[in-house]
């Protein structure tokens, strides 16, 4: 949350840097600001979206060669001009952009009020660039020496980026906690918190790593040391992103492209792994721990949001397929709640952005117990792939949208292989069996291309609810985390109250709610339980509710109860959740496009949540 990006080099940094906030504005959109140092230090800022700094700026000088530019989510202080990044210092020589929660934050301020220091906003970030110049000034130590001295009174996480009235061939950069990393050009740097602002500049980049802090000046080589005063050599990688992946590509928004996208991503997901016809199954990112996988006496899920969904669907996977027990937590709940881990556990933690606060404190937690951890994640040298033991990654490829989408079935496919592969390892699948889910795994990205093929009628149907105020969501085993995943997305994007449910849940206090206004979605597919959902659709009509129902293709039985029914293809029961997520996707959007909501940016919401 927050995008951050920076640029120093021979080229004017005002049409770098708007170019890069409009790439990071899926991080956050509730104010925008840019300082650029030339002459003197210039600093813009307003509240709204990076549209509204641009109107902003027009007739204001904006030359220079060297500056800084962030989006907002706001965390400490509401979303208006003052509260906006960047921030001055107390003498406006030094400006600063933050992504982060400074936690001791308030302590701090009281001291420098007692020194002195007047502050504008209600903003921790004003308090980091205050204690950093008064550091300097009172210590006589540089800029960089004067961060470095800063960053060890702090508690809390940040990435930030600090540039000077007085030096205006440096530019400061530092991270702990949220992502950043730095394209290096021909004589030019780029800084931002993901590489999407930087991949049409340069493919080489350095991802800084926690508590390092980069030196950056003009006309030198790039230059790192720890926040403990440790010189470290830069690791420079080539960046696997295409400019395309992050256009519209024609889509009036990134959410349906991503929708479409899936096909796509669920065979990317399986590329390399999966040869349906030979009978493998092979994660390379897991392989040095199979044996203790395969062997593993429990598996703790921990995620957040869609991602928890996702491993919702791993539990039955696991437990069905490779009769391991398996619990799925929510992180930001794991690691205050005292849990109970033990050495030979395998914790899977599954998140989009590999960034997020509350899984990466709860993989730390887990680490200190002696748990063995792999993560799911779909960005390439995010925190999470490089502090757990091993993992996957999804290649799902950039998810510019909020409300995530492909990133949620590129997860589900990568559980499903390791379940499968671990299953086949342990024997608990018969071999017929196994080669029988693979050749049907194989053939799902064309089976969801199919099921797109409802997009009008979901249209048509979202005409119909457009204004209904409440939704409910059922399902059975794995099309339960379905019908969450399903409410989610509608509540995120459209701002409906929508709930999911255990469809035989709904009796035990839901079905009070139901009368003829209440539309109830439910994922009533031919296996599993599926005549107990047609009697919970049953006790739905008998109160006068609205029934959507997700049902397989050649369905007789649901279509005479309901009142609008979508098909999908017809699949294995473990590979549903796959298919049935797609309508409910397209249903929460072309819902939202008809309430003229935000799509892509919906309020309040920001893509990647790098604070607790």
């Amino acid at each position: 949350m927050c995008g951050i990006v920076g640029y120093i080099g021979p080229k004017q940094a005002f049409p770098i840097l708007m170019k890069g906030l409009y790439r990071l504005e899926y991080r956050g959109y509730d104010s925008a600001g840019i300082a650029i140092v030339d002459s003197d230090l210039k600093l813009y800022k307003t509240k709204g979206k990076v549209s509204d700094l641009e109107k902003f700026v027009q007739g204001k000088d904006i030359s220079g060669t060297i500056g800084i530019a962030h989006t907002r989510w706001a965390t400490h202080g509401e979303p208006n001009d003052i509260n906006a990044h960047p921030h001055y210092s107390q003498s406006k020589n030094l400006a600063l952009i933050h992504n982060g929660i400074i936690e001791n934050y308030a302590l701090l301020k009281e001291e420098m009020i007692g020194r002195g220091h007047q502050f504008n906003s209600d903003t921790d970030t004003e308090v980091l660039i205050h204690l950093i110049e008064d550091i300097q000034i009172n210590e006589n130590v540089s800029l960089e020496e004067a961060v470095r001295m800063a960053l060890n009174q702090v508690i809390g996480a940040y990435a930030i980026l600090i540039i000077s009235r007085d030096n205006p061939d440096l530019l400061i950069a530092a991270r702990k906690g949220s992502p950043m990393v730095i394209g290096i050009g021909d004589d030019e740097f780029f800084i931002a918190s993901d590489a999407s602002p930087i991949v049409e500049f340069t493919k080489e980049v350095v991802y800084l790593e926690e508590e390092e802090i980069a030196c950056i000046r003009r006309g030198e080589k790039l230059k790192l040391k720890t926040i403990h005063n440790k010189d470290k050599t830069p690791f420079i990688q080539s960046l696997e992103l295409n400019l395309e992946a992050l256009e519209k590509g024609g889509y009036e928004h990134f959410m349906l492209k991503e929708i479409y996208e899936q096909p796509q991503s669920i065979m990317d997901s399986m590329r390399g792994r999966l040869n349906a016809e030979k009978g493998i199954v092979k994660l390379g990112g897991i392989s040095d721990y199979e044996n203790k996988l395969t062997n593993a006496k429990r598996i703790i899920i921990i995620a957040c949001g869609t991602s928890w969904h996702a491993g919702l669907v791993g539990e039955y996977l696991f437990e069905d397929l490779a009769r391991i027990p398996v619990e799925v937590e929510y992180a930001s709940e794991f690691r205050y709640r005292h849990p109970i881990i033990n050495e030979d556990d395998i914790v899977i933690a599954i998140s989009q952005s590999g960034e997020t606060a509350d899984t990466l404190a709860a993989i730390e937690l887990a680490k200190s117990k002696g748990a063995t951890i792999l993560g799911i994640c779909n960005v390439v040298g995010s925190s999470i792939a490089r502090v757990t033991h091993a993992g996957s990654y999804t290649h799902a490829g950039p998810e510019i949208g909020v409300a995530s989408t492909k990133a949620f079935t590129a997860q589900v496919t990568l559980l499903t292989l390791m379940a499968l592969d671990i299953a086949h390892r342990k024997g608990t699948i018969e071999m017929s069996r196994y080669r029988q889910l693979l050749n049907e795994l194989e053939s799902i990205p064309d089976k969801v291309r199919e099921t797109l093929k409802v997009d009008d009628q979901i249209k048509e149907l979202a005409r119909i609810y457009t204004y209904a105020r409440n939704f409910l969501y059922l399902g059975r085993g794995y099309n339960f985390p379905v019908a969450l995943e399903g409410a989610l997305k509608l509540k995120e994007i459209s701002y409906i109250h929508a709930e999911g449910y255990p469809a035989a849940e709904m009796k035990h206090g839901p079905i009070a709610l139901i009368d003829r206004e209440m539309p109830v979605v439910v994922i009533a597919t031919n296996k599993g339980t599926y005549d107990k959902v047609v009697s919970n659709i049953q006790e739905v009509k008998a109160r006068n509710g609205k029934i959507i129902a997700i049902v397989t293709k050649g369905d007789t039985a649901v279509k005479k109860l309901a009142d609008y029914v979508v098909e999908i293809p017809e699949t294995e029961e473990l590979f549903v959740p796959l298919l049935a997520t797609v309508p409910l996707q397209l249903l929460s959007y072309h819902i939202a496009v008809m309430r003229d909501c935000n799509v892509d940016m919906p309020r309040n919401l920001a893509k990647s949540v790098t604070v607790e």
